[in-house]
């Protein structure tokens, strides 16, 4: 099974080639809607495009929580625009160790939109910059593609499947905003009713690079069914991105997850552990 990561000295091979990959640069920053793209602007890979995390990767924020999925047809015209073609490999990277947001393009263009070839650089942008990779400011895209994806609508759960699903429910936010002790960002503290909390940091070693696959094995919670989560959907596809490493069955994506989990009052909401 092929690993969805990409070393940095893997990856300037690759672009040397005559098969290089089209890199995307996901940078984000929550609460700053501009920022990924004002990053980018400034300085990135060499031919690197911009997917923003607000505009490209997520709807309007509403009912589906802060950062549901587009429609099938937004994210099409998305890609299309951008050039990403299925005979052309993509690389995605970011500076949070893929957290915001490398994984979740990870997730929607290799696991929703169903491109055969997509890798995350492990170790992101710092991961790069240690091999010496030069980095430039970022330009527009060159030239559209015609690509329809055939979506799987079986990797992502909604709402009403969570609440009466079987499934392991992975909480990928930090153990204090799951036990209700604090909550930066979204009007109500607390996680889905059995859920367990596998932070999304927890993947990563202390250099921002993913753990082993043998140790993810060992680490990673393991059940019939599951299903992973966060705050917005984002760092939940970090999770789904560890197991892919370890080379485990993929977990769902609850798209709306936490914020879009409270937007019923009637959703019930546990705290502590």
């Amino acid at each position: 099974m092929r690993s969805p990561l990409i070393d940095a000295a893997t990856l300037q091979c690759r672009l040397a080639s005559s098969s290089a990959p089209q890199l995307f640069d996901c940078r984000a920053r929550l609460k700053q809607p501009d920022a990924g793209a004002a990053l980018w602007q400034q300085a990135s890979l060499p031919g690197s495009l911009h997917l923003d995390l607000d505009r490209d990767l997520a709807a309007a924020p509403g009912q589906g929580g802060r950062h549901p999925l587009p429609s099938r047809e937004d994210f099409t015209a998305t890609l299309q625009r951008l050039g990403v073609s299925p005979s052309r490999p993509l690389v995605v990277f970011d500076d949070m160790g893929g957290q915001l947001a490398a994984a979740r393009a990870w997730w929607m263009l290799a696991c929703w939109a169903g491109h055969p070839e997509v890798y995350v650089l492990d170790g992101g942008l710092a991961a790069w910059q240690s091999v010496g990779g030069a980095l430039v400011p970022g330009a527009a895209a060159r030239g559209a593609s015609d690509w329809r994806p055939a979506f799987d609508e079986a990797a992502w759960v909604d709402a009403d499947e969570v609440f009466s699903g079987r499934a392991l429910k992975l909480d990928a936010r930090s153990l204090a905003r799951f036990r209700g002790e604090e909550e930066p960002i979204d009007p109500v503290a607390g996680h889905i009713p059995g859920a367990r909390c596998r932070p999304s940091a927890a993947n990563l070693d202390e250099s921002g690079r993913f753990k082993p696959a043998e140790q993810l094995v060992a680490e990673l919670p393991r059940a019939e069914a599951l299903v992973s989560y966060c705050g917005s959907g984002v760092t939940a596809c970090h999770t789904i991105l560890a197991y892919a490493v370890a080379g485990l069955p993929l977990p769902r994506l609850y798209a709306g997850s936490w914020s879009g989990w409270i937007e019923d009052p009637a959703r019930p909401v546990a705290r502590g552990d």
